[in-house]
């Protein structure tokens, strides 16, 4: 078994994976750091941009980060902005649009588990939130 100790982890230092509409995350407490009950990072949206209407199989809070956001949770929208968070139960569906037209969106994500996946409800895809 291997030993892991505190950490800082710095954005800059970790890869960025590509995901649909020009967004853009960076996983940061994951289990290859030791963790062992949650994960979190962010994603960046490009203006106007969103991300695909999901679910997870686990509990997820997002904290916007900078920008103003739409957020549509289970057929409702809500505005958001720099500061807020929001609190989603699983299997609940949702997606962060980007308010904005000339400025990025990003978000501090955190699951409740290191087991987390995302199904796509337009394809009904399931896949683990660390895959690449």
């Amino acid at each position: 078994m291997t030993e892991f100790t505190s950490t800082i982890l710095r954005e800059n230092d970790l890869p960025t994976i590509n995901r649909v509409g020009g967004a853009f995350t960076t996983q940061m407490v994951t289990p290859k750091c030791g963790a062992e009950s949650f994960l979190n990072g962010f994603t960046n949206i490009p203006p106007s941009a969103a991300i695909p209407l999901h679910y997870h199989n686990c509990e997820e809070s997002v904290l916007i980060v900078q920008g103003n956001a739409t957020v549509e949770v289970d057929g409702e929208q809500f505005s958001a902005s720099s500061g807020d968070v929001t609190w989603l139960p699983a299997k609940v569906p949702h997606r962060f649009i980007n308010s904005s037209a000339s400025e990025s969106l990003r978000i501090f994500w955190t699951y409740a588990s290191i087991t987390a996946t995302r199904t796509l409800l337009d394809s009904g895809e399931t896949g683990p939130i660390l895959a690449k």
